[in-house]
């Protein structure tokens, strides 16, 4: 087993939130959800996709196991207080799940060559309405963690608008907003799985609702039907998009905060360091006793930022919202970042989180 947290003391999978919250330090240092796949992995996993038959499912477990053990050790050596498996099996955050869904063809790739942008992600179009019998897979994911650490976890899991956002309707559903409605229940259904498999901390990631503000009350009934009998503290990640380092989308939250704080969730996971903090006093809006995980480094950018500056920035935050409803992120999942950029960001911001841990007195 990989080395717990820093207490090292033994907790049940299913007991660290309500039972033994108390035992993080105050302003908890996390991670979005993705890691940086090491070199190794991310060769393995191309050659797999292009040339399945070298590989039985066991020589692919051993694979995703020994990858997840990198990350969890990865995160916790740099100082993360909650951690995840890195979403090792995945593709990109999201990607990897539409060969779960049944209903689906893949379309041909518009565009290969040239700069990297979103419109070299898979697309694909609904040929029959959409069906997940098998459920997405992070249960799996879930379980597979828990035989590696006990250490404090939360679980991303895409929500519906934004894995609506790469499937065209085709002759089946007329548009984004009814091919989300066909996913909702879908990602309700995973959600309820996880929890009854011990689950207690989730983060719904949905940074399509950030890059497309104009419905905000359908976003909430989203929402709402998403997490509806969800019995779990719940995380809503919007950022500004990260696929191959990129952001899409006007980068404002000033449209969609002071609708999205009415949203049946915990906490809201923002992202501010790439903006060189912009917009952090509307997190002022936030109502208690809902939380705010800050992002406070930045994952498109190789620079690493100096603990000194995290701490500026965590400071500048304590401005808005009081420190007992504050975790401390980078902007979004670290897929995108070099490994060896990622662990030095992490360590950066436990480092300057630390820093003003010990200016207010408190423990950690």
């Amino acid at each position: 087993m990989v080395p717990t947290r820093r207490d090292d003391s033994f907790r049940p999978a299913n007991a660290w939130y309500i039972a033994d919250m108390d035992k993080l330090p105050a302003i908890p240092v996390t991670v979005i959800g993705s890691w940086s796949f090491p070199g190794w992995y991310a060769q393995l996993c191309e050659l797999a996709s292009r040339q399945p038959e070298l590989y039985g499912p066991d020589d692919l477990e051993e694979a995703v196991t020994d990858a997840v053990r990198l990350a969890i050790d990865d995160q916790l050596r740099h100082g993360a207080d909650i951690i995840t498996d890195g979403e090792m099996q995945r593709v990109d955050f999201n990607l990897g799940f539409y060969d779960r869904f049944l209903g689906l063809r893949p379309l041909p790739q518009r565009r290969r060559w040239g700069p990297p942008a979103h419109d070299q992600r898979s697309r694909y179009e609904a040929i029959a309405p959409l069906e997940a019998p098998q459920g997405l897979g992070i249960v799996a994911e879930y379980q597979r963690l828990r035989r590696l650490t006990n250490a404090p976890v939360k679980v991303p899991v895409p929500g519906p608008f934004t894995l609506a956002g790469c499937i065209q309707g085709g002759q089946i559903y007329a548009d984004r907003l009814a091919v989300t409605e066909a996913l909702i229940p879908i990602v309700n259904r995973e959600l309820k799985a996880l929890v009854s498999h011990g689950v207690e901390f989730l983060q719904l990631d949905e940074p399509s609702f950030a890059c497309h503000p104009d419905q905000p009350e359908r976003f909430l009934e989203i929402l709402s039907r998403t997490v509806e009998g969800v019995s779990a503290k719940i995380s809503l990640h919007m950022c500004f998009g990260n696929y191959r380092g990129r952001a899409v989308g006007w980068r404002s939250y000033r449209p969609i905060l002071p609708h999205i704080v009415r949203a049946p969730v915990q906490q809201l996971a923002l992202e501010f360091a790439s903006r060189e903090m912009s917009e952090i006093e509307l997190t002022e809006q936030i109502p208690p006793p809902m939380e705010l995980a800050v992002g406070l480094v930045d994952v498109k950018n190789t620079w690493i930022e100096p603990p000194e500056l995290v701490a500026d920035r965590l400071r500048l935050v304590l401005r808005y919202i009081e420190p007992e409803r504050v975790h401390v992120t980078p902007d979004c999942g670290f897929s995108q970042t070099a490994r060896y950029i990622a662990c030095r960001k992490l360590a950066a911001l436990a480092a300057g989180t630390r820093m003003v841990r010990r200016e207010l007195g408190l423990a950690g």
